[in-house]
């Protein structure tokens, strides 16, 4: 009987490296500063969520972490309605950085499984490298005034004013968004809102975790994203820095057009 393809399940199978192996933490910090992504396993309970984490960042502590520094995330039936609570409730989550709402987001972001929903709760992932890349090429105009400083301001009022695309000093770049409530926008950007979100959802690919499956990602390149689900979904959460080092963001690709000013100039 011919195996069905499950691309899907490549991206986990592709982006995987096994905690057990030595070295396990330099691979780590490889695939970071080049892809940005790696998927893991064999993390069955929330003290091996801790452990692992102590391998790899300092945990930032926030507003929604627990007093171990990590974050539960399932339906608590009581905070989904408030903006910036969603990822608490059972619905769908749009593309975004974790805590974008602040001046320097936590750079890693590691999200565990401990109890799959009965239907949908897949994780969505998007690489901020294509979705820079689609909107460069296809949607120039877009791009570049998605790279205009100051033309977001994410979170409530002690937020931050911020856009989506940094380019920093040495041209790399880092991407931040999130599309809810707490997200306001500069009139000039307003009308690409709409290929920006068709975009972020275009270059998405879909992650069905089980009990004990994560994924790390570098909260500077990958924006992630969620379905809406049932039954007693269960993740655990850690945003932390990375005890490696990693230069900001990433190299744009080769066929993108390289935006007119540094964002971090102004």
């Amino acid at each position: 009987m011919r195996r069905v393809h499950q691309p899907n399940a490549d991206v986990f199978v592709r982006n995987r490296i096994d905690l057990a192996l030595p070295g396990a933490e330099e691979r780590i910090a490889g695939r970071l500063r080049e892809t940005g992504l790696v998927t893991v396993d064999g993390l069955a309970s929330r003290a091996a969520v801790l452990a692992f984490v102590t391998r790899i960042m300092n945990l930032v502590p926030h507003r929604d972490s627990d007093p171990d520094g990590l974050t539960t995330i399932c339906d608590t039936r009581r905070d989904a309605h408030r903006a910036g609570f969603a990822g608490f409730g059972n619905g769908p989550l749009d593309p975004h950085t974790e805590r974008s709402g602040t001046p320097n987001p936590p750079r890693l972001m590691l999200l565990v499984c401990g109890q799959a929903a009965v239907t949908g709760g897949e994780c969505l992932l998007t690489d901020g490298q294509a979705l820079h890349s689609d909107l460069f090429t296809g949607e120039r105009q877009a791009g570049i005034a998605l790279a205009q400083p100051r033309t977001a301001f994410f979170g409530a009022g002690d937020g931050h004013a911020t856009q989506v695309f940094t380019v920093h000093h040495d041209l790399r770049v880092s991407v931040r968004l999130r599309f809810d409530g707490l997200a306001r926008w500069n009139p000039m950007v307003q009308p690409y809102l709409p290929q920006l979100r068709a975009a972020a959802v275009r270059h998405q690919v879909r992650l069905g975790l089980a009990p004990g499956q994560g994924y790390l990602l570098d909260n500077e390149r990958w924006l992630h994203a969620r379905r809406a689900f049932t039954g007693d979904r269960l993740f655990w959460r850690a945003l932390g820095q990375p005890l490696f080092p990693m230069p900001r963001g990433f190299v744009p690709a080769p066929t993108s057009v390289r935006t007119p000013m540094l964002s971090e100039a102004g």
